[in-house]
Order: C-alpha cells, then sequence, then structure tokens
C-alpha cells in the first residue's frame, strides 16, 4: 500500500447563509463525487456525512449531517475531509493518484536518481510536480505530462523525468 493511506477528498472553506450549510471545495476529479464517498474523516478526528451539495460559484454549498446552523458550522471552517486510501477504485491504466506520486524518486534518463517529489500543485495552468532535488535545499516545479514523465513505477516506487532544457540548471549551450 502507498506512504499515504490517507487522502484528502476536499476541504470546508467557509460558511454560507445562517442554516448551517457550508461552503465546500473539492479536489475529486469529478467535484460532486465528494458526496457519494460517504462518511468523510476531518482534519480534527471528527466523521462528516455530506447530505447534498449545491454548486455555488466554483465550489459547492453543502449541508452537512447534523449541522443545522451557523454556529456549529463555522466550527467546521477549514477541516479537510479523507478517507482511507483502499476505500478509493484502483486508478485506470493511465491514470495515477497524486498521493501515490508524493514520495517517488525522481530518475534522469540515464536511470540516476536526482529528486524526490513532495507535492503536486495546479495554479490554473495545469499540474506540476514539485521535486526536491538532492543535494539542493529548493525545490523546482516542473511540468506533469507525458513528454515530461514518460515513466511512472508505482511498484519500483520511481518515476522518469525528461525535464525540459535547462529546468534542473543543466543548460547544455
Amino acid at each position: 500500500m502507498p506512504e499515504h493511506s490517507r487522502i484528502v477528498l476536499g476541504v470546508i472553506t467557509g460558511v454560507h447563509g445562517i442554516q448551517g450549510e457550508v461552503k465546500l471545495k473539492s479536489f475529486t476529479a469529478e467535484p460532486e463525487a465528494i458526496a457519494s464517498y460517504g462518511p468523510l474523516d476531518t482534519s480534527n478526528g471528527t466523521v462528516l456525512k455530506i447530505k447534498s451539495l449545491k454548486v455555488h460559484k466554483d465550489q459547492f454549498r453543502a449541508r452537512i449531517e447534523g449541522v443545522t446552523d451557523r454556529n456549529t458550522a463555522e466550527t467546521l471552517r477549514g477541516l479537510e475531509l479523507s478517507i482511507a486510501r483502499d476505500r478509493l477504485p484502483e486508478p485506470e491504466d493511465d491514470e495515477v493518484y497524486h498521493a501515490d506520486l508524493i514520495g517517488l524518486s525522481v530518475l534522469d534518463q540515464t536511470g540516476t536518481r536526482i529528486a524526490t517529489v513532495v507535492d503536486i500543485v495546479d495554479f490554473g495552468a495545469g499540474e506540476l510536480l514539485e521535486l526536491k532535488l538532492h543535494d539542493v535545499k529548493s525545490t523546482v516545479l516542473m511540468p506533469f505530462s507525458r513528454q515530461t514523465v514518460p515513466d511512472i513505477s508505482l511498484d519500483a516506487g520511481t518515476l522518469t523525468i525528461d525535464p525540459p532544457d535547462g529546468l534542473l540548471g543543466d543548460d547544455t549551450e
């Protein structure tokens, strides 16, 4: 099983109205699917069940079972909603869960270990791998695509990269 046994599916970002609705940001591939996973564990140790979702701007308004007033909803602000990794379906052949990539060793085209994956981020223009290069304090961001990451082996705990020229400080001009 991957090192990361809990997968964060979303976060409660705020409240809406006075009847206990919360604003919820979903991280699932199909955002509305967050409600289909059943009870969700929270970052404070409680368990919540989503009763209903309504699209609200770039998030959802959600009703949480047992939450009927604004004061109670306020106590949920900032909570991450997660499930055990083994509750997720296995990804398709050409898919991978981001959480499964965190911690993988990064190999260059020659098979030399050069970095470790520390995060996957998306600032709106596409997914980026955040890599911690060996013997360097800072991290670098690299586009996450088939071209730049031609091979991922979860069994071996590695991914092979073909970074854009100069990304790793190795310009050969």
